[in-house]
This record gives C-alpha cells, structure tokens and sequence, in this order.
C-alpha cells in the first residue's frame, strides 16, 4: 500500500478544504444586492382600477357595519321564548354578526395596503433618535406616511373605515354591561327538584329505573315535568340538570348524613361546573372522574365530586335520591347548596 501523501499536495495555512477545492475567498462582508425593480400594480398604472379597488375596501368596511347591526338585531330583536331552536338563532346570528364585524375591518385594511397604499421598497441605515430636529423628521415621517396612504384623498374609505371602528366596540360593551354584577344567590339556592319528582333522561323525558342503571353507564338527567313547562323552562334546566351514574357501592364514600344519599351505588351530581357554570359532560369510567371540557376541573365521583384539579373551588352539588314504590328513582329533596359557579358572593 503507497502513501497517499503524494498524491494530494498540501494545503497552504488557514485555507480549508473546501475553500481549496472550490476556489473560494473570504469576504470581509457581503455585498449589498441592491433593492430589487418596483413592479406598478395595476390600480398603480390605471385610474378605474384604483377607483374599483377603493370601492371593494368600502364594501368590506360597509359589511363590517352590517355585521355590528347583525349582533344587536340577534341580541334585543330575537325573541327567546325559551325553545332551544329560538336560542340557536340568536347565537348563531351574534356570531356571525361579530365574525362579520370583526372580518370586514380586517379584510378591508390589508386590501386597503395592498392595493391602494404606496409599496415601494426603502432602505435606511439605522440611527438613534437624540435631538428634536430627529424628533421633527419623526413627525414629518408620520405625515408622509398619512399622506401617501390616501386618507385625506380618499374621504370614502376613511369615513367607511370611522364607522366600522366606532361600531365594532360596541357589542362588547353591550355584553359586559349586561352581565349580572350582584347576582340574587337564592336564584340558584332553589330549583325544580323536590320530594317525590322523579329523575327523567334528558331531553325525552322517560322516566329511569334504578334496575336502568348499570355500574359505569351515566344519563343526563332533567326534573319530571320541566319539558312542558310554557315559561323559563332554559332557565329552569339550566339550573336542574343532572349527571347520573353508578358504581360500585365499596367505591363510594360519603361524608357523615350523606350515607343515604344514594341508592345502592346510583348518586346523582349537578352537571354545571363550579367554576364558570360550563356543563360537565364527560365521565371517565375507569377513573371515575367528571371533567368539564371548557376549563379542565376534574371532580372526583368517588369523594362526593371533590375537585382533584382545575379552577373549580368547590364540589360539585349533590342531589339526593331515592327509589319510589314502583322502582323509579326520584328526588328527596332540592339541593342543599346553590348550584353552579362559585365566584358570587354567596350570602
């Protein structure tokens, strides 16, 4: 075997192999490309373009009025008369009202810049900012800017463009005001449950066994009767709906004076979270956890629906329950505590 030393000659000092091979130098800095040639748009080169550019950014400010009309229209002008299809109008109208006001500001502005405001590429060494003479060249900058975007020579999309920002705002503020501040806690102390009413299955009202109930299975449970109530029957259900499931009695264990509580396993919790009144819809069998999806408070089944984790401060309320001489099960009573969020003062 030859020494392969011969056949590659050696390499001067501080010169890489890659260098070597390639032929390349180091540079002290990169060279300045230079900006690239402008390209004019076309609302650049042509008036009616420009004009029908314009009248597109008002368009999108104008449906972004529309879109603020829209929420207050769902918000004081559809009548809730407490059927759920009512309530699916609304919500669904004040959405799309708010994605409408909120869309048609957005879209119209960067339509605005990209058609209509100057596009020229400019490059400048960076400085600092140190005497008012500076400060003055900031302030003749602003104008500049102000000046070339066109809102002073174009009364129409600025007008449009007022309009939308100063409605926008407002179905916020019309929600905030709206939120009840000081809360009459008894509200929530007392709903439809009483002595007697029996447990139905949400929302075909049949009435529920306890033979029903296999361990792991869960219902969503409703008062008997609420479903022909004429008035404030979403208010009623918001407040009344309950999680019903069964377990394992030896994996149950009440507090003292809530031993009788439930029924051979069978226990019944409110379904609105006590955080911010979301509904707890999910049952984790094998864990026996109840976990509300908007925040991730985890309840704990087998200790009265004791908070394991999350925002929730609180258990979930308990209802009591029993078996009726035909088998079904029903209430004993009303809860014990105010259902729902805890962050009201509760006198």
């Amino acid at each position: 075997m030859g020494n392969h030393s011969d056949d590659h000659p050696a390499k001067p000092e501080g010169t890489s192999e890659v260098e070597a091979k390639a032929g390349q130098t180091v540079l002290d800095k990169f060279e300045n490309p230079g900006l690239p040639p402008h390209r004019p748009r076309l609302a650049d080169t042509e008036p009616r373009a420009a004009k029908r550019a314009e009248r597109q950014v008002v368009v999108l400010f104008l449906i972004s009025v529309i879109g603020t009309l829209l929420f207050f229209f769902a918000y004081f002008g559809v009548h809730l008369d407490q059927s759920i299809g009512a309530l699916r109008l609304q919500n669904m109208l004040l959405g799309l009202g708010t994605a409408f006001a909120m869309l048609g500001i957005g879209t119209g502005i960067v339509h605005w810049a990209k058609t209509l405001m100057p596009d020229h590429e400019v490059s400048e060494e960076r400085h600092e900012l140190r005497s008012e003479a500076d400060r003055q060249d900031a302030v003749e900058i602003a104008d500049t800017i102000i000046e070339e975007a066109g809102i002073k020579r174009r009364p129409l999309i600025r007008n449009t463009l007022i309009g939308a920002i100063a409605l926008a705002p407002l179905p916020a503020i019309v929600m905030f005001r709206d939120l009840d501040l000081n809360p009459d806690v008894n509200k929530l102390r007392h709903t439809m449950w009483k002595e007697g009413t029996r447990l139905v299955k949400d929302p075909t009202g049949t009435p529920i066994k306890a033979a029903d109930v296999t361990i792991g299975s869960a219902f969503h449970v409703i008062p008997e009767g609420l479903n022909e109530l004429e008035e404030g029957k979403l208010n009623e259900k918001a407040k009344a709906v309950v999680l019903l499931m069964r377990l394992n009695p030896d994996e149950l264990h009440p507090s003292p004076g809530r031993e009788d509580w439930g029924y051979n396993g069978i226990v019944a919790y409110s379904k609105i979270c006590t955080h911010v009144g979301c509904p707890v819809a999910l049952y984790e069998q094998q864990t026996h956890h109840l976990l509300c999806p908007c925040h991730q408070s985890t309840f704990d089944l087998t200790q009265e629906c004791k908070v394991i984790f999350g925002p929730a401060k609180r258990p979930l309320p308990q209802l009591p329950i029993k078996v009726d001489a035909e088998g079904y099960l029903v209430a004993q009573s009303d809860f014990h505590e105010p259902v729902g969020p805890s962050y009201w003062e509760r006198g």
